[in-house]
């Protein structure tokens, strides 16, 4: 590492950068609320700026403080999280706001070492509420993060290595601002090192003759910025097929059952689940099972498998019971609140 990153006009030129070409005019920046910091990082997390936008502003109306989020049921809370997906994010948002209500006395804690004690909250994120609300001089390594520091400094280590990754780490504290350095210039950097990951240290293409450290990227000098960063472990994708019970009655008024935990949809209010066509069958009364009806299959991608939905219609008069079939009719009024995944939300809202 040159003398130049170690002295920190690195990080210099990252918050000149930042204040004149970075993004200042996100809902979640401009601000030191930890709530609200913390809530944007959690949304982003393998989640688009453009979809968090939309889901930020309605969470934060009807959970305007951690307190409220506190309060709130889990059902709640998974309902306005409802189509974002990654909904573990979701319930450990509840357990941590209940955390920081009942530990901290509805105060986030001001540094990063306590931070990452809370349900939810990573080593990364953590630092990025420390570092944007409270001015801490401590390192994040999101996704973004680490494109832009192997590619400045040339780290080729494998960081599906637990050992590379720590070192990964220490390298990035070297690049932050001089220990002198004053809440809002951290704050400043921090938001620029993950601007320069989003907008321009692309993972392809990236637009090196837009970066303020071009000069400085070992990647950029030897012409090949796509080869950083390095993790030769790759994930094995998988497909499960499943059946879904779609039973509708008259009135509108679905039938929903809330998915255990742990599994797919964990937590949230879902149709019953099946196997097969001939389990599905199984769990109806005979007179039910002939005025089935089956639905468009297709699939539904997840991080690392594809669930192929078979959906199969069962229209009921009102009021007719689904003998011990596990869930409870949830009125048209009221299932578009509660949190469904997103097939399932998918499939009843084109009806």
């Amino acid at each position: 590492m040159s003398q130049a990153l170690k002295t920190g006009e690195l990080a210099a030129k990252v918050v000149a950068w930042q204040e004149q070409h970075g993004r200042n005019s996100l809902p979640w920046q401009n601000t030191r609320d930890p709530y609200r910091v913390w809530l944007s990082e959690i949304m982003l997390q393998q989640t688009q700026v453009a979809t968090v936008m939309g889901y930020f502003d309605r969470f934060l109306t009807a959970m305007p403080t951690v307190q409220h989020l506190a309060s709130a049921s889990l059902d709640e809370v998974l309902g306005l999280w409802s189509g974002l997906g990654y909904y573990s994010r979701a319930r450990n948002l509840h357990r941590c706001a209940q955390a920081v209500v009942d530990l901290h006395g509805g105060a986030f804690p001001r540094n990063a070492d306590i931070l990452v004690t809370l349900p939810g909250i990573g080593r990364s994120t953590a630092a990025a509420i420390a570092s944007l609300c409270f001015g801490e001089r401590v390192a994040i390594l999101d996704a973004n993060v680490k494109r832009v520091v192997t590619r400045v400094i040339g780290f080729d280590g494998d960081l599906a290595q637990a050992v590379q990754e720590r070192r990964l780490w220490d390298a990035a504290s070297d690049l932050l601002p001089a220990p002198n350095v004053v809440p809002r210039t951290m704050a400043r950097y921090t938001q620029g090192m993950m601007d320069l990951g989003a907008t321009v240290c692309l993972p392809k293409k990236p637009a090196c003759l837009l970066c303020p450290l071009n000069t400085d990227c070992r990647a950029h000098a030897d012409g090949e910025p796509e080869r950083y960063p390095v993790r030769t472990r790759k994930l094995k994708r998988s497909s499960q097929s499943i059946w879904l019970l779609w039973a509708q009655s008259a009135d509108g008024a679905v039938w929903l059952a809330p998915r255990p935990t742990p599994g797919v949809w964990a937590g949230l209010q879902c149709f019953p689940l099946f196997e097969s066509e001939t389990a599905l069958r199984s769990a109806l009364a005979p007179g039910q099972r002939t005025i089935l009806q089956p639905e468009q299959t297709f699939v539904h991608v997840l991080t690392h498998k594809d669930l192929h939905l078979h959906p199969w219609r069962l229209n009921l008069a009102a009021g007719v019971d689904l003998g011990a079939l596990p869930g409870r009719w949830v009125s048209a009024a009221q299932w578009p609140t509660v949190g469904l995944p997103a097939p399932i939300r998918k499939l009843l809202e084109g009806a």
